[in-house]
């Protein structure tokens, strides 16, 4: 692959990443016009404030990356694994050439299994090195790189939940364990999908069917219902809201690009908090539990 290639590359998988961020700022977005009450027309100019101010970032964020695409964040990492390819290349070059001047000899077959496998080892090798420049500057390192980084200005650390198609509920149960209320994921499922049929109509406006693309009907909402108590279905930012009304406590979602998402802010309790991964698993977005760093150290310790 060409230099050029790899640039457009970058610049494809930038613009990705800038689209799922604007999907998840119009979603805040709803959350934040949703929370406004009926009437309350200062609150609804101060929610109109901030939305825009929260457009304007996104916006200079992402003409921002464009602008300094080719620089790379781990630049010094990368030129120092490039170069290491390159010998590896030159090395794999001299070995070629060593072995075709042997071939105008006989070769034998016990010789030709030897080089067979020699080849396969330089593959394999050049294939880890590949990798090794991969890890360093794809998207889900330098995620992880991000929030590692802003939660340690917290004191904060991630707590690992499996990807299961639980792990939004998994966290939630870890966060309200940390608080001394027992609970299950088949407990919290049941919870949000009878919360859900109650209020329906408060929800119906950001459910949008599979199908049609539409606002579900109330046979796709029972379905829709069905699934979240009784399979693993994914939940997101609409579960998290429903969680947060049964449990009245707000909730915090930390997340790399963008600012943290406050569910629940009409509660006084202090907020449960989970870090959102959009890249860390190829099955699709994650939710991990957040704990005090200190608890790491204590784990470490023992």
């Amino acid at each position: 692959m060409s230099e050029e290639d790899n640039v457009i590359t970058a610049k494809d998988r930038l613009l990705q990443v800038h689209k799922q961020e604007k999907k998840v700022l119009q979603a805040r977005i709803q959350d934040l016009k949703h929370s406004v009450p009926k009437g309350d027309k200062k609150k609804k100019k101060e929610i109109a404030t901030q939305i825009a101010a929260l457009e304007e970032e996104i916006a200079k964020k992402h003409e921002s990356e464009l602008k300094g695409l080719e620089s790379s964040v781990c630049e010094e990492k990368v030129d120092k694994m490039t170069k290491h390819m390159g010998d590896l290349t030159v090395s794999s070059n001299s070995q070629v050439n060593h072995l075709t001047s042997e071939k105008q000899q006989k070769t034998t077959k016990s010789q030709k299994r030897r080089e067979k496998k020699a080849n396969e080892e330089r593959l394999r090798k050049q294939r880890i090195e590949e990798q090794e420049i991969e890890n360093l500057t794809g998207i889900r390192n330098v995620e992880a790189e991000k929030l590692k980084e802003m939660l340690s200005h917290r004191k904060l650390a991630i707590y690992e939940i499996p990807s299961d198609g639980n792990c939004l509920y998994k966290a939630i149960e870890h966060q309200l364990e940390l608080n001394n209320i027992e609970t299950s994921v088949p407990i919290l499922r049941e919870q949000t999908a009878s919360y859900l049929r109650e209020h329906s109509t408060d929800f119906l406006p950001f459910l949008t069917s599979s199908r049609t693309g539409d606002i579900m009907t109330e046979d796709e909402l029972e379905e829709y219902c069905s699934e979240i108590a009784t399979t693993s279905a994914w939940g997101g930012q609409v579960e998290l809201r429903i969680i947060s009304h049964v449990f009245q406590t707000p909730i915090e979602v930390i997340q790399a690009d963008g600012p943290s998402i406050i569910i629940g802010e009409e509660y006084i309790r202090p907020p449960l908090i989970l870090s959102y991964h959009r890249y860390v698993y190829q099955l699709g977005e994650h939710y991990n539990s957040v704990i005090p760093a200190t608890m790491v150290e204590e784990e470490n310790d023992e």
